[in-house]
């Protein structure tokens, strides 16, 4: 399995599979590359699809240091390094979408297209989820926490497999590291100067990350476009592939 090392000597693993232009995949937080798995198949059709773990979740190194949505952005130009990959498409959702913003700002001449999925620009600007849904994952029965974290991912209409729910084997200390860093997330100020073309993707339902956050982006990237998908919530990549997949390789086929 092949493993790219960060600039920290962190060893992160990845993978590529698939034909075409090459398209990074970022996950949300707290989840290895088992997010796109679903997903994935279709995409390698017309794309050389590299997906990764996270530091901190499935194969790669899971060091207790600060991590940051800037840090792991870092790490994924290491994976692109690592299999000689000049440029690529980028798509991240949820947190993956937050690495994204910064790979697109700090790194403009390693990415081609960006897709921002259900996703923030985080900081004060940002709309943040309510007290109530807060309280719903902070329950103390981790059953009943999971259920209410199905419930923002996916319609009560999904029956699975359920490939966004965490990485159980996570340690404590890298759950943390995750958690903090996706809160401490603001890319308000770099967004005006991201200059690749961009897709801004939400579901119309996302109360995980409200949907709010979509127009917020759109208008400050110039140039990016929206699309909201109808009934979806935060899982709208996985429950509505049928849409949403075809969405996103038309907008990087253009």
């Amino acid at each position: 399995m092949p493993h790219a090392r960060a600039a920290d000597g962190t060893r992160l693993f990845y993978s590529i599979e698939g034909s075409g232009p090459p398209l990074l995949l970022i996950a949300g937080q707290s989840n290895p590359s088992r997010w796109w798995s679903q997903v994935r198949p279709e995409f390698s059709r017309s794309f050389t699809t590299i997906v990764t773990d996270h530091r901190g979740t499935g194969s790669s190194d899971k060091p207790d240091v600060p991590y940051s949505t800037r840090l792991f952005a870092s790490d994924c130009v290491a994976i692109l390094d690592d299999a000689g990959i000049a440029q690529a498409h980028v798509y991240g959702t949820s947190m993956g979408g937050r690495i994204a913003q910064w790979i697109a700002a700090a790194h403009p001449e390693r990415l081609d297209r960006l897709v921002l999925g259900c996703t923030s620009p985080g900081g004060p600007h940002a709309v943040e989820r309510s007290a109530e849904v807060r309280k719903s994952l902070a329950q103390v029965d981790p059953m009943k926490a999971r259920r209410a974290l199905e419930a923002l991912m996916y319609t009560p209409a999904y029956k699975g497999p359920f490939n966004t729910l965490g990485d159980p084997d996570m340690p404590p200390h890298a759950r943390k590291r995750h958690l903090f860093a996706s809160g401490e997330h603001d890319a308000w100020d770099v967004l005006p100067s991201i200059t690749a073309p961009t897709l801004v993707v939400h579901g119309t339902d996302d109360i995980f990350n409200p949907t709010a956050n979509a127009p917020l982006i759109t208008e400050r990237i110039p140039g990016a476009r929206m699309h909201l998908i109808e009934g979806a919530r935060h899982g709208y990549f996985e429950e509505f592939r049928a849409v949403a997949t075809p969405l996103v390789a038309d907008f990087l086929s253009s």
